[in-house]
């Protein structure tokens, strides 16, 4: 099952978030948006999405 940091969006594998190093995660979410190049993409910044990542669109 997929979890997702509720602070940041992001998909989750580990003990804890890449980013914020949060352990509170959410297991439903919608949509998903793949960032290839956090700095280039006007997508990720509009999302506020800062590293490369699968990020969850809306969590419930």
């Amino acid at each position: 099952m997929k979890r997702v940091c509720k602070q940041d969006r992001i998909f989750v594998e580990e003990g804890n978030c890449p980013i914020c190093h949060n352990t509170d995660f959410a297991t439903t979410w919608q949509g998903r948006l793949s960032v290839i190049d956090a700095e280039k993409s006007f997508i990720a910044k509009k999302c506020a999405a800062p590293r490369e990542g699968d990020y969850a669109i809306k969590i419930r």
